[in-house]
């Protein structure tokens, strides 16, 4: 079979239709296959039929689920992005911005990573994926840095921001700065001492507080 050229561009996860309950394992498996695929190939180089193939799974069992591999893409993002939930208030400002620090790295250093390398070359020339790069990835972390700074205010830690959202910015860009593009944090993980992303929330928790009007405890 082919690759659909159609697109749902609002499509966000697997298509609904009506029959027998879909495998949520199979689902998954299809997920995880897609990020694998995309690692290996990148955009221009996914097809459905490979990641079919690598889930286990036949292409029709595939198009049931997704329209195109575009929203195959647009789903995966989504599913990743997910797992960035709610933050517990931990009672201060720098333990509720070390926890954002600390889940944006592990979803930088997983498959939401790998995933997220792939949207930022492709979002240049490609709208639909530019939407979700922002919808599903960022928007969330502006979300969770709004939370904190409002946190912050009420109990008087810092003066209150005209855009608690600039925080969202300094969070990603800088995590995305120092695990993509550093060409050290490549190599760190190999190593006895912290991990790429614990190194960086070192280095970068000081100075976002500082940032904001307080000073790291």
């Amino acid at each position: 079979m082919g690759e659909r050229t159609e697109s749902n561009q609002t499509a966000a996860g697997p298509t609904c239709g009506r029959g027998r309950p879909r495998d949520a394992g199979r689902d998954r498996a299809l997920l995880e296959a897609t990020v694998q695929v995309l690692q290996e190939s990148g955009y221009g180089g996914l097809t459905t039929a490979a990641v079919a193939k690598r889930a286990g799974v036949s292409t029709a069992t595939l198009y049931r689920r997704w329209r195109s591999k575009e929203d195959l893409v647009v789903g995966t993002a989504v599913r990743w992005a997910s797992d960035l939930g709610p933050q517990p208030d931990t009672g201060s400002l720098e333990g509720d911005l070390a926890a954002l620090l600390r889940d944006k790295a592990e979803t930088l250093e997983g498959p939401g990573g790998r995933l997220l390398h792939v949207l930022i070359g492709e979002s240049a020339h490609n709208e639909a994926l530019a939407r979700v790069l922002d919808t599903a990835i960022i928007e969330p972390v502006r979300d969770r840095a709004a939370t904190v700074v409002d946190r912050a205010v009420a109990r008087g830690d810092i003066p209150p921001l005209e855009d608690a959202h600039v925080l969202a910015d300094l969070v990603v860009g800088s995590m995305v700065s120092r695990l993509f593009l550093t060409p050290d944090a490549a190599h760190r993980s190999g190593t006895d001492g912290p991990s790429s992303g614990e190194a960086a929330i070192r280095e970068l928790l000081p100075f976002l507080l500082r940032s904001l009007g307080a000073q790291p405890g």
